[in-house]
């Protein structure tokens, strides 16, 4: 099957674009009368239901190793995107049947079975075959998030490599601060526990009082309780449970039981974005240690969806994408969209690196060649941006986009222009119809500086 670029990333051309290869294969289904209608229902533990609708090849022949790549593949992005307990498929038993085993205790899609099951939702996770008749309609839920910028207020962005804080006093950022911190590999919770709350201070000692804390950090998070997040992955299970499972509410307690509300960094990006354009619609995009995505839907609200696109497929090729170290999938964004993919590309480019050598030193090392002009760090940015620019018309697959706000560390300077222009080019010339309802921003020098801790900051309302 072919799904051929316009544009080939210039240092990874075996890039296959997911959006490409389901675009192939839905005009071999549009060329097949005997293609039929096939669903897919992700429920979510609050009773929401999220459900996508497209067609598949009858599931003999050749057809059989396309149907399931086309339908798992479906399925792994809907989990990461939208979260899910349960699995519904409909309108093919035999393809239901071969996904349910790649997502069980014992398949090759273990990591994502047990993260979304208990990790995230708490319960286990199950794959089902219905009749496409009793295929759940999709039951979503939209909520307000944040928008309050009255009283003293202290906003946080937990990343893997620093700690950002601001002061805001009646919505004016009268203190900012960005700690360097190594969370990922400590096992000790107080570790974290300390940093979190010496970066409180910091900001408070800037204020007259602190009337709310409002705070983001990648991972899932439900009512401030952590779910699953990358900046613990250093601690064991019992102290997880123990410490890092309620530490937000522990916080709160020595903070005197102010409002204190946490968020997913990208719903805190996307509402930064809204916050500041004045527009809805918003996907937001952090490239940074990982890839953060966050929604804010066409009406302001936010969703209960997961927005990881960090391990969502973007490359569908059969051989040779890279793996993913954590969930031992291959293609997903975090290989190609933050300073892990920097560091990945750097040696196809010519440039070499020790390797004990953390990527955000590689990434800094990059970056001031590219400011000096070095040609091997252009072709690196080049090649995310090309990239990226597909995976955006793949994401609009699933999201209303009517802004694609793109932010963090790896955008930083020359590289993020080139980033955007690259994007910009493959919408124009593969996707026109795009190209012209999505607008590609970044961040003013203000926004970048303050505007996710504001955001942040505007989360939880005054008690009355």
């Amino acid at each position: 099957m072919q799904a051929q670029p316009i544009h080939r990333p210039i240092l990874d051309p075996g890039f296959v674009p997911a959006v490409l290869w389901n675009r192939a294969y839905q005009e071999l289904c549009q060329a097949e009368p005997r293609a039929r209608p096939f669903g897919i229902a992700l429920e979510r533990t609050d009773g929401t239901v999220s459900r996508f609708d497209t067609r598949v090849l009858p599931h003999t022949g050749r057809n059989v190793s396309l149907n399931v790549k086309y339908v798992e593949r479906l399925v792994k992005s809907l989990l990461w995107l939208r979260g899910g307990y349960r699995v519904m498929l409909a309108g093919d038993d035999a393809i239901a049947a071969v996904v349910r085993e790649m997502y069980s205790s014992s398949g090759a899609r273990k990591f994502d079975y047990e993260f979304m099951g208990t990790k995230v939702y708490g319960r286990p996770m199950v794959v089902e075959s219905l009749p496409l008749a009793e295929l759940p309609e999709a039951r979503e839920a939209g909520m307000p998030l944040g928008r309050h910028l009255d009283g003293a207020r202290i906003g946080f962005d937990l990343g893997g490599s620093d700690r950002k804080c601001a002061a805001v006093l009646n919505g004016k950022v009268v203190f900012s601060e960005e700690v360097t911190w190594d969370p990922y590999f400590q096992s000790d919770p107080q570790y974290h526990y300390d940093g979190i709350n010496d970066t409180l201070r910091r900001a408070a000692a800037h204020l007259p009082r602190v009337d709310a804390i409002g705070g983001s950090a990648a991972g899932v998070y439900v009512k401030n309780e952590v779910r699953a997040a990358s900046i613990f992955r250093g601690v064991s299970p019992e102290d997880f449970e123990k410490r890092v499972r309620r530490i937000f509410f522990d916080l709160q307690k020595e903070w005197i039981g102010v409002p204190f509300e946490l968020a997913n960094d990208g719903e805190v990006t996307a509402l930064a974005g809204s916050m500041s354009f004045g527009e809805n619609g918003v996907l937001g995009v952090s490239m940074g240690t990982s890839v953060a995505g966050g929604y804010v839907t066409t009406d302001g609200s936010i969703t209960p969806w997961l927005n990881e696109i960090a391990f969502a497929p973007v490359d569908y090729r059969d051989e040779g994408a890279p793996i993913d170290e954590w969930s031992g999938d291959g293609g997903c964004a975090v290989q190609y969209f933050c300073q892990q993919g920097v560091a990945r590309l750097a040696p196809l480019a010519g440039l070499e690196y020790p390797a004990e050598m953390k990527f955000a030193e590689r990434l800094a090392d990059v970056q001031e060649k590219i400011a000096a002009g070095d040609e091997r760090a252009r072709r690196i940015y080049e090649t995310v941006g090309t990239c990226f620019g597909y995976a955006i018309a793949h994401y609009a697959d699933f999201y209303d986009i009517r802004v694609l706000l793109i932010l963090g560390r790896v955008t930083s300077g020359e590289g993020g222009a080139i980033i955007i222009r690259k994007a910009g080019e493959v919408l124009r010339d593969e996707f026109p119809e795009l190209a012209a309802r999505i607008k590609l921003r970044t961040p003013d020098e203000k926004d970048k500086r303050h505007g996710q801790a504001v955001a942040a900051a505007s989360l939880p309302a005054l008690k009355s």
